[in-house]
């Protein structure tokens, strides 16, 4: 009777790991100001696993390149993979396909390289007032001047100002520079790029994206979830067919 209830126990065990294995895991990067609570409305069909990459503070003066290495290393590339970013994360997507083989990199309100910043990032660049700001005082200039730049966060305010509460003000200085540090000027991996016509933070006109949700925000991934889930699991589908 024991003999009988082990073999079944490891069966049980055998069976869960092995679907498990089964599944394609799906990277998501979130972006600058957020974490794993902006893909919290993410839908996604079919047999994925879901793994939202854990941002360490950025050694200083790191270059995107860099940071991309060290956050790889999250990555299984035993098998088939899929990576999803958004703004900040997109554009380590970007970066993260070059070097590896994903099966399909999709980045959502990001830039696929610096020339699709826009002219504020190369003014600052040149005029780097930012490395005379704290990095406490920067944590608060963007909880002012992200209501501001992209007022439709309302909708999803306590989420936004959670995020923006929890962040760490080191790695948002860091990233800044990373930023405007970015001197990525080619892809050399495929990749789809998803783009709201209202994003005021890379505004659509200085990128060519490959699908467009109108009147979306920089902030579509939460609060166009409905749209971006329907192109997402389209572009799943087809990529499994």
């Amino acid at each position: 009777m024991k003999t009988s209830v082990i073999h079944f126990i490891f069966t049980l065990i055998f069976c869960v790991t092995t679907q498990a294995q089964d599944k394609q895991n799906i990277y998501l990067f979130p972006g600058q100001g957020a974490d794993g609570r902006l893909f919290k409305k993410l839908d996604i069909e079919g047999d994925y696993n879901l793994q939202v990459i854990d941002y360490s503070v950025p050694e200083k003066g790191m270059s995107m390149r860099d940071y991309a290495e060290v956050l790889s290393e999250q990555i299984d590339t035993t098998s088939e993979f899929i990576l999803i970013g958004s703004s900040l994360g997109g554009m380590l997507a970007t970066e993260i396909s070059d070097f590896l083989n994903p099966e399909k990199t999709i980045i959502i309100s990001s830039a696929k390289n610096a020339s699709e910043l826009p002219w504020r990032y190369n003014f600052q660049k040149k005029v780097p007032i930012y490395k005379l700001v704290g990095p406490r005082a920067g944590k608060f200039g963007a909880k002012i001047l992200q209501p501001i730049v992209e007022p439709d966060r309302k909708i999803e305010k306590e989420t936004f100002d959670s995020m923006l509460d929890d962040l760490d003000p080191y790695f948002l200085k860091r990233t800044i520079a990373m930023i405007l540090e970015w001197d990525k000027t080619e892809n050399t991996a495929p990749i789809i790029h998803i783009h709201g016509t209202k994003d005021r933070t890379i505004p659509i006109k200085n990128v060519d994206c490959d699908l467009i949700i109108d009147n979306a925000s920089h902030m579509l991934t939460l609060i166009n979830s409905d749209e971006l889930n329907v192109l997402l699991n389209q572009l799943l589908s087809d990529s499994s067919e």
